[in-house]
């Protein structure tokens, strides 16, 4: 059977690499590429192998499987993005019969761009005349299932509704009186995601994969576009693993690192660690390589008695820093 699933694995991760789309340097949709989770930002979104319960609804689905919680879990999440952009997102899952019929997850996402002030070429002095404010919002919603194959094998999917509206505006109409009509601009379009994780059984040693952001091209008025798809592969390891078990008491140094292959640009490393002191605090710092605006990431936790609160903080070079708080409950 373990040799089945590491065929499996291996035939997966070779599709996913050599699967021959082109990168297009432009894909749409780009908010669901912002990180959600503060654990996962602070450090720096090496994150596949690592998240668990309703954390992994927004980076791997199978990870579901490994939440701490006997019957539910909940993560709200909230970031004020680059220009003034509000993203909040919640994450739950729900693992009845003691997860023998696997684990269920939903995640809901919506993005608020705040408003802005429309104009439209016209032949008046200025050039141009206000055509009122609009205000773009972007939603995505979906339901997740994971499952244990074996003790060590994971897998899981999650089937998402994406949607934005990018607002109303006037364009060309040769068919109207005054060659003109407004158009409100909107795309939606139904995504994928797969993901496995493989404890290896050496020590805390894991490696995992996962597809995100699978969907056919869609576009809004006349040109088609992409979602922003990616896989990734990751590996991490508990670093305490190598000490005394005496010694290391209720403590742990993780330390995991994912490959990410995006559609729209080049590939990138992410680099995280995060150390746990006493089963309470944690501390994390994270890295992405191959970033023009940011890298380097910030964070610490805090959890007991089922609750659990995460900070993380971006500093970007030309933009204000970017905050990220995360707020767990389970029972």
């Amino acid at each position: 059977m373990l040799k089945k699933i590491m065929v499996i694995i291996v035939i997966f991760a070779v599709v996913a690499v050599v699967y021959p789309y082109k990168k297009l340097a432009q894909t749409g949709f780009q908010f669901l590429s912002v990180s959600q989770v503060s654990r996962a930002s602070g450090m720096g979104e090496a994150f596949i192998t690592i998240c668990d319960g309703a954390d992994a609804v927004f980076y791997n689905p199978a990870g579901m499987v490994l939440m701490r919680s006997r019957l539910f879990e909940v993560s709200v999440n909230n970031l004020h993005w680059i220009a003034d952009i509000k993203y909040s997102s919640i994450g739950m899952v729900f693992s009845p019969f003691e997860r023998r019929y696997g684990v269920f997850g939903m995640s809901i996402m919506w993005v608020d761009y705040g408003v802005f002030y429309g104009t439209m070429v016209y032949p008046s002095l200025d050039g141009y005349v206000e055509t009122g404010t609009f205000s773009p919002r972007a939603t995505s919603i979906g339901v997740a299932y994971s499952k244990n194959l074996t003790d060590r094998f994971m897998v899981g999917g999650q089937i998402k509704y994406v949607a934005l509206n990018i607002g109303r505006t006037v364009i060309p109409d040769a068919i109207s009186e005054t060659g003109l009509t407004a158009k409100d601009f909107v795309a939606s379009v139904t995504a994928f995601d797969f993901g496995t994780v493989f404890r290896t059984g050496i020590k805390s040693l894991v490696f995992g994969m996962n597809i995100r952001n699978f969907s056919k091209e869609i576009k809004f008025y006349r040109e088609g576009f992409q979602l922003p798809l990616t896989f990734t592969m990751g590996v991490s390891f508990d670093l305490l693993d190598l000490v005394d078990s005496e010694k290391r008491g209720n403590n742990s140094l993780l330390v995991a690192v994912d490959a990410v292959h995006p559609r729209a640009y080049p590939e990138y490393v992410n680099l995280g660690m995060e150390l746990k002191l006493f089963g309470t605090f944690s501390i994390r710092a994270g890295y992405k390589s191959n970033q023009d605006e940011y890298g380097t990431a910030y964070g610490f936790g805090l959890e007991k008695f089922g609750l659990k609160f995460d900070y993380s903080y971006t500093p970007f070079k030309n933009f204000d820093g970017v905050q990220r708080l995360t707020l767990k409950f389970s029972i």
